[in-house]
């Protein structure tokens, strides 16, 4: 009975835990509903007429070009992560190379530099290469950006991979390429979601080197979220409309790959 009682009580923290954190998504769906006036009172109005209107103005200022960057640059980019840090991460773990302790440090050192100290040699390289406002630019840097951290969460998933099944495969005759892509690459698929999922977030919400590097052609979606902030105030409805409609693709995203995310971010989590 008493082991019962507290799966009951842990479940009643996990939804209050689990209310907490997703409210303010909620209050932000809920707002872009609202007219501009119910939006900005004091205390909150929770009463109201809904209204489409915002979403129509979203549209109306042409936003999908700003949705289709983010996507090219948010799915290449993790792309390119995915097939660089596999390798990578099996040359450090797997089969290590000498010093690997070294060459970890290094590639997480990277993630010390401050962003804005390398704003400016990153911003002149490219007004030479003449790629200011391209969104290749953002795929190559932001490929940059996620490569350690993936490296890491990828060593992490394939220390896991048992070395008597990989044994197994190489007495039977399996090659390298075989036991790849026959053997480590099925059991380590969950962390490869949860990596590729969070290399995809981190990319699609990055704003610093976006709003920086980029203008009219090669615009983000945060980019366009900046427009609701003007002189003339804080457009907070229209806001909230914009930040649903560009928070629904990571949604999506991990939605669809929820069950191995789960399973990819709690491997190794228990023996």
């Amino acid at each position: 009975m008493s082991k019962r009682l507290n799966n009951t009580v842990w479940g009643i923290v996990a939804w209050i835990a689990g209310i907490v954190f997703v409210f303010p998504v909620i209050w932000m769906v809920l707002t872009s509903f609202k007219q501009e006036q119910d939006a900005a009172s004091n205390p909150p109005t929770w009463i109201f007429k809904p209204t489409f209107a915002h979403y129509h103005e979203v549209f109306d200022r042409n936003i999908l070009p700003f949705l289709l960057n983010s996507l090219m640059a948010a799915i290449f980019s993790t792309v390119l992560v995915i097939v660089l840090a596999t390798p990578a991460a099996y040359a450090l773990s797997i089969r290590p190379v000498r010093k690997w302790t070294d060459t970890l440090f290094f590639f997480i050192s990277t993630k010390m530099m401050p962003a804005v100290a390398a704003l400016l040699p990153v911003y002149l390289l490219a007004k030479q290469l003449h790629m200011l406002d391209n969104v290749w630019t953002m795929v190559i840097l932001y490929t940059s950006m996620n490569l350690p951290l993936a490296v890491w969460m990828m060593r992490s998933f394939l220390l896991e991979v048992p070395r008597e099944v990989l044994e197994a495969g190489e007495v039977d005759g399996a090659g390298l390429t075989t036991s790849i892509r026959k053997i480590i690459l099925p059991i380590v698929s969950p962390g490869l979601a949860a990596t590729a999922l969070i290399c995809f977030i981190f990319a699609w919400n990055e704003f610093f080197l976006a709003v920086n590097l980029t203008a009219t052609n090669a615009g983000t979606a945060p980019i366009f979220l900046v427009g609701f902030i003007t002189s003339e105030g804080l457009f907070l409805a229209k806001l909230c409309a914009a930040a649903t409609l560009v928070s629904l693709p990571v949604l999506i995203a991990g939605w669809l790959a929820q069950n191995k995310l789960v399973r990819g971010l709690s491997m190794g989590a228990v023996k």
